[in-house]
């Protein structure tokens, strides 16, 4: 008489969830230990912190845009313009300066990007995508501010008038416009680009949840069969 075939205690589920009588138990089932709970960040802020915190981020970076205006005005080369008392006319027709205005603007955009990045990541380390969209959209709105407020505090879009005004045959400045429009991208691309990077160098880790596991052993096992010979 033979004894019905059982299956083993341990019986790992099959590709179906069902146990499998025949196969051979993971040597290293028991050895693994349970993943370990994701601690509770305990002084992480809340859902209404971190909209607060957004809210900051977005203002605060779109204010910069003003300063970005002042320094594009500044900074930018000036198109000038003469009047013959009937028409106005380019002096230089052949000159460069707007195209180096539109690169000036570029060029302080992806200056603001890095900076506004740095100055988000040094306040709020841990990141979040609310702080990251709040960055995206203050630094689109902050070139456009900028763009607007050079503009305004720029020479006068009445070019008829002031050209009346200087008179005849005065060299004068043409109104700031920026007409690679494009332009206005440089400063949340940057942005994105610096925080991104700051944030995979330097932001915080996760816990391994088997660092235990992998961490060297100690001397804490039990002694072998020579070993307990030459203790008698």
């Amino acid at each position: 008489m033979t004894a019905p075939l059982t299956p083993p205690p341990h019986q790992p589920p099959d590709d179906n969830g069902h146990g499998n009588p025949w196969q051979a138990p993971d040597p290293m089932a028991g050895h693994l230990p349970p993943p370990a709970p994701s601690p509770a960040r305990e002084d992480g802020p809340g859902l209404k912190a971190e909209l607060r915190e957004a809210v900051v981020v977005f203002v605060g970076v779109a204010l910069f845009g003003l300063l970005l205006g002042v320094l594009w005005l500044w900074l930018a080369p000036r198109v000038p313009l003469v009047s013959d008392s009937t028409a106005v006319y380019l002096k230089d027709s052949e000159g460069e300066q707007a195209i180096g205005i539109d690169g000036t603007f570029a060029l302080l955009g992806l200056a603001f990007g890095a900076v506004t990045a740095l100055l988000v990541f040094l306040w709020r380390r841990r990141g979040g995508i609310g702080i990251v969209v709040a960055l995206a959209l203050g630094a689109l709105l902050g070139g456009v501010l900028a763009w607007r407020f050079g503009i305004w505090l720029g020479p006068t879009r009445d070019v008829a008038a002031h050209a009346k005004e200087v008179g005849k045959g005065v060299v004068f400045d043409a109104p700031l416009e920026l007409k690679a429009k494009g332009a206005l991208l440089a400063w949340p691309l940057a942005a994105m680009v610096v925080h991104l990077a700051l944030t995979g160098l330097f932001g915080p880790r996760d816990p391994d949840p088997y660092a235990e596991y992998y961490a060297p052993r100690g001397t804490d096992a039990a002694p072998g069969p020579e070993a307990q010979g030459s203790s008698m």
